[in-house]
């Protein structure tokens, strides 16, 4: 490993201490280190090594070795806008509450540093979701996903009406406040809110899950993740939103709306210890009662 990226949301005045020691570990080990310019801007002033360089994302000139996403899931989620199709591996250090991505927590991150160049860790390779729209401008040069993407109603507008096709064939209608389409890896986040079942990771398959469904005898639905799913919306207001992730596009048209799986994927770093069912556990309580 010779350059490291570095990636994050802004830092507060007990995570800057553990931003620090990385940093100096990273030097005292002769890593070339550089962050993100949206890093830098959302902490200007507050960085006790603002003489890094940045950079604006990962591309044909500037490929790392690593990146290293201090924040939540969500700041992996960010992260993967910035690498794009290129695959760098991506090391979750958790500057907050424990994740089902990022899984470090700062005070193993420095025994998890020595893990991770001592090679002790393996590559968890996540699929991602990829839309395909008439309107090439949505979501710029991001249109994937790692967890979901969701058909919406926007504010207070009526229930949409959704017509769906798995591979060309009429599967169903929604009325509905919406419908989303998550991976294995977004099976724990918003579909599992709204009924949907836990994917183990490594699935291949993809979940149709129904938010607030009109007919109730609707219900979340397991496909292969080879299969191609279109949606078609109808709504008698002024439009609905398409979330990828934790981003979103206001539609005002008809637009037919294809997701398959991308021709890329994730890839996740995960050091020695790091168990999924550990965390499935630990996040969502499963079996916690006193009489265990």
């Amino acid at each position: 490993m010779e350059k490291i990226a570095i990636h994050g949301r802004q830092l507060s005045a007990e995570t800057i201490p553990y931003y620090t020691s990385i940093i100096k570990y990273l030097s005292e080990k002769g890593i070339q280190v550089k962050l993100s310019s949206s890093f830098r801007r959302l902490n200007e002033g507050l960085l006790p090594t603002d003489s890094l360089d940045t950079f604006e994302r990962v591309d044909a000139q500037y490929q790392p070795d690593a990146m290293f996403s201090l924040g939540g899931d969500g700041t992996i989620l960010n992260s993967l806008t910035i690498i794009g199709a290129y695959e760098t591996p991506i090391l979750g250090i958790n500057m907050g509450r424990l994740g089902f991505l990022a899984t470090i927590s700062v005070d193993m991150v420095l025994r998890a540093l020595d893990q991770f160049f001592d090679h002790k860790y393996w590559f968890d390779m996540r699929t991602l979701l990829a839309l395909d729209i008439d309107n090439k401008e949505l979501f710029g040069e991001n249109p994937f996903a790692l967890n979901e993407l969701a058909i919406l109603r926007k504010e207070t507008s009526s229930m949409l009406v959704i017509n769906a096709y798995l591979n060309g064939e009429h599967l169903t209608t929604y009325w509905s406040d919406g419908v989303m389409v998550s991976t294995p890896t977004g099976s724990t986040g918003y579909s599992l809110s709204c009924g949907g079942p836990i994917l183990m990771p490594q699935t291949n398959n993809f979940i149709i899950t129904p938010v607030s469904p009109h007919n109730l005898n609707l219900r979340p639905l397991i496909v292969a993740d080879t299969s191609e799913i279109t949606f078609e919306v109808e709504s008698k207001e002024t439009g609905y939103l398409i979330s990828m992730d934790s981003r979103s596009e206001a539609i005002d048209s008809s637009l037919k709306i294809k997701i398959r799986k991308a021709s890329f994927k994730a890839n996740l770093i995960r050091i020695e210890g790091d168990n999924f069912l550990d965390t499935l556990r630990n996040k969502l309580s499963w079996g916690l009662d006193k009489r265990n």
